[in-house]
């Protein structure tokens, strides 16, 4: 019998038994995993551990592969320009340019819809252009080819780990 089963049986007028269990609610919902939106950082859990490693030591780092010398952005475990696996992080600049950007004013998922309205674009860093949230800073705050600096920020999250992520801050 499983923890859902019971033994209360209720006899019905026809004489048949049936089954009966009780549930209960919580009164409390942790966050669910599936709503954390920051990936586990160590070796167990992905093979770009060490870009979050970089991250954490203050440096924002990237694959670039050794083979064809494409550099990608988020880093790779195997280039999907030549399927080399022969890559090596390298350091980015923490400074760019807003390249495009907008303000995102809907509701998020349930529990994390307190910081909307929020910027997000698309950074030029030179080598890259990569997607980012821009923090203190709305939408009038902006134009394309405004500079911005790298912001690293801990994730306060429903597990153990110590997870950190980049975000961007005009200079």
């Amino acid at each position: 019998m499983s923890d859902h089963q019971s033994n209360d049986e209720t006899v019905l007028p026809d004489g048949g038994d049936v089954p009966r269990e009780t549930v209960s609610i919580p009164t409390e919902i942790e966050l669910p995993r599936l709503l954390d939106f920051y990936e586990l950082q160590d070796p167990e859990h992905t093979q770009i551990h060490e870009f979050y490693e970089n991250l954490r030591d203050g440096r924002f780092t990237t694959t670039e592969c050794r083979e064809c010398g494409e550099l990608h952005f988020p880093p790779r475990i195997v280039c999907p320009e030549c399927t080399s696996d022969d890559l090596e992080y390298v350091d980015l600049p923490h400074e760019g340019e807003m390249y495009s950007f907008t303000e995102v004013r809907g509701t998020s998922a349930i529990g994390m819809n307190g910081d909307t309205p929020f910027v997000a674009g698309v950074v030029d860093l030179g080598p890259i252009r990569l997607s980012a949230r821009v923090d203190d800073a709305s939408y009038e705050d902006l134009e394309i080819g405004s500079a911005v600096r790298l912001k690293i920020v801990e994730v306060d999250g429903p597990t153990d780990q110590d997870r950190v992520f980049y975000r961007f801050t005009p200079v």
